[in-house]
């Protein structure tokens, strides 16, 4: 895996703005907590319930449509124009004094950030080789997953010598730092032909690896949004536990999800990509009946912990290999569009359980740990029905 970023320095120093934007990223989430709080006192929560709410329609709405027309736009002004309108954004929050500047600025941050994503991940094919690009993948879940841990923590430390305000100044200078990586780089010259972004999309519908991987992601987000929703009401209100228990709680998700993308090469050099990510329902299913077993016999921390590490496991099997799947069922020069378009579909699954989560929250655990892996397990079944192996030569026949 660390060895494409030996052999492929292009890479090396796109996949370095990668992780300074999420750095950022993290700090500016932990910020928004803060300024909404700061805003709206006891109706912090609902100030950013809605933010993220605005963050996903963005993702689903905005973001395929801005991809579609910046088709012809060469890559380097896209990525480095994203960050730019990226870091605007931020930097203008602690400036607000009104909840609906929030959610503007918000929105634009996010729609630029919908843009940046899938044109990224487009690139990236194009700095590796064939056994380069799993270990790019698997590095960037690891970025994501080392982000979701470090970030609060590097956010703490800072909140002892900066004022909340000062973490998106931060933000914004960690995209700044990004934007300079990406013009240190020599990218390849993209088609630009808005037919193959149309196309891009329509293979969506006819390729039933995609529809496959569209029924996975929504396996994916049952359990992520069962995992961020509902932890803090598990170890808190069910359990008698503290903050630090729910730090740990999630830190085994974090953990279960990084040990897979370690392993991501050897999983797909044995088994390719089919294997793996059809196996990622079943891991998520046995995660949720230890769940539901644990908690109706002897509900405690370390039931949890267990549970939300398979829960990792099965995510990252889902997500982790995915971008080959995406890279082979893509046509000529259509790459970035079907990335926006898993992009937004993935998200959308989110808008339909993060609801779902916040609601279960009030219910017995046991049960909702059953119907999640009720629910992933029928997922699964769907797409492992989908993406069978003749269906697949067929369609290359």
């Amino acid at each position: 895996m660390w060895r494409v970023l030996v052999d492929f320095p292009a890479y090396r120093r796109m996949f370095a703005a990668q992780v300074v934007a999420l750095a950022g990223t993290g700090l500016a989430t932990v910020a928004l907590g803060l300024l909404a709080f700061d805003l709206a006192g006891d109706r912090a929560a609902a100030v950013v319930a809605t933010a993220l709410t605005v963050k996903m329609v963005a993702y689903v709405g905005a973001g395929p449509v801005l991809t579609a027309a910046l088709v012809r736009v060469p890559r380097r002004v896209v990525l480095v124009g994203a960050d730019a309108v990226r870091a605007l954004a931020v930097v203008a929050l602690p400036w607000v004094d009104q909840v609906w500047q929030v959610y503007a600025l918000i929105a634009v941050l996010q729609c630029a950030s919908a843009v940046f994503t899938p044109a990224f991940q487009a690139v990236i094919p194009e700095l590796v080789d064939d056994r380069g690009y799993t270990g790019a993948l698997a590095l960037s879940r690891l970025a994501y997953d080392l982000e979701a841990l470090a970030s609060p923590l590097l956010a703490a430390a800072l909140l002892v010598v900066v004022p909340f305000h000062g973490l998106f100044v931060l933000t914004a200078a960690a995209f700044g730092v990004s934007a300079v990586l990406v013009l240190a780089t020599a990218l390849p010259r993209n088609p630009g032909d808005p037919r193959r972004a149309a196309a891009s999309w329509r293979v969506f519908a006819t390729d039933p690896r995609l529809r496959a991987v569209a029924l996975l992601d929504l396996a994916a987000a049952v359990v992520t949004a069962l995992v961020l929703v509902d932890t803090v009401v598990l170890v808190r209100a069910h359990l008698g536990g503290t903050d630090a228990g729910v730090a740990v709680a999630l830190a085994f998700f974090g953990a279960g999800s990084m040990a897979v993308a370690f392993a991501l090469g050897f999983l797909v050099d044995r088994f390719g990509t089919r294997t793996p990510m059809l196996a990622g329902p079943a891991v998520l299913a046995a995660g949720s009946a230890v769940l539901a077993i644990g908690w109706a016999l002897a509900p405690g921390l370390t039931v949890l912990g267990a549970g939300w590490l398979l829960l990792g496991a099965g995510c990252s099997l889902i997500a982790a290999p995915a971008g080959r799947v995406l890279r082979d069922a893509a046509p000529e020069g259509g790459l970035a569009g079907v990335l926006a378009a898993r992009f937004a579909i993935s998200h959308a699954c989110f808008l339909v359980t993060y609801p779902l989560a916040g609601w279960a929250g009030g219910l017995d655990p046991a049960a909702v740990f059953a119907g999640a892996g009720a629910a992933v397990a029928v997922c699964g079944g769907a797409a492992a029905l989908l993406w069978r192996p003749k269906v697949i030569e067929d369609i290359g026949e």
